[in-house]
């Protein structure tokens, strides 16, 4: 039984009160160095001019959409640009490459089009164990690209395999605090940096 089964009751305000409350919880226990070190890997790829990418599956995906907007975009700076690529937006290249290859290829075989030596990428998995990412992250370090995970739960094999993880410690299949602090992390970083660069 996950955190929040053992919470849940039929009454929404109680629910509601024990859901933010274990938002709280983990919050407290995500490592602030952690952060730190991600937003000195993106401030390095911004000063090269190398591009950082986002992949994620399913709601992970969306974050990855959203990261790249608030970084490319929302830091307001186009002299110096973020240069930020979500590879899992075009619909089209995801279902030829998965169609023709398989699911597991849909980001290793963007990564080997687009991808340069420095680039980096961003992999979000609640799990840490999306295989398409694994693999994704794996032929990132045989061409020197710079690897980070956004993990939750244990963190998976991503988190061991990454060059920089950023863990937000949720139980198992506990999806809804994970990507809730995967978008705040997102929003914090944002927010941060649109301040920073000016």
């Amino acid at each position: 039984m996950n955190k929040i089964d053992s919470f849940f009751t039929e009454d929404v305000k109680q629910f509601s009160s024990s859901y933010f409350s274990y938002l709280k919880e983990i919050f407290d226990k995500i490592s602030l160095s952690e952060i730190q070190i991600f937003v000195e890997i993106l401030l390095v790829a911004r000063e090269n001019g190398t591009t950082i990418f986002f992949a994620g599956n399913g709601g992970s995906a969306a974050t990855a959409s959203h990261f790249a907007n608030d970084l490319a975009f929302g830091t307001n700076d186009y002299e110096k640009p973020f240069k930020v690529m979500s590879i899992t937006d075009n619909v089209p290249v995801l279902t030829a490459l998965g169609n023709d290859y398989g699911y597991d290829e849909i980001f290793i075989r963007q990564l080997k089009v687009y991808g340069r030596k420095g680039d980096v990428l961003v992999g979000i998995s609640a799990s840490g164990n999306s295989q398409n990412l694994i693999s994704a992250f794996e032929y990132a370090t045989t061409v020197g690209i710079k690897t980070v995970a956004l993990t939750a739960f244990d963190g998976g094999k991503m988190r061991k395999i990454a060059n920089q993880c950023v863990h937000i410690p949720t139980g198992k299949k506990e999806y809804g605090p994970a990507e809730d602090l995967h978008m705040i992390l997102d929003h914090l970083v944002a927010n941060y940096l649109m301040r920073f660069v000016k």
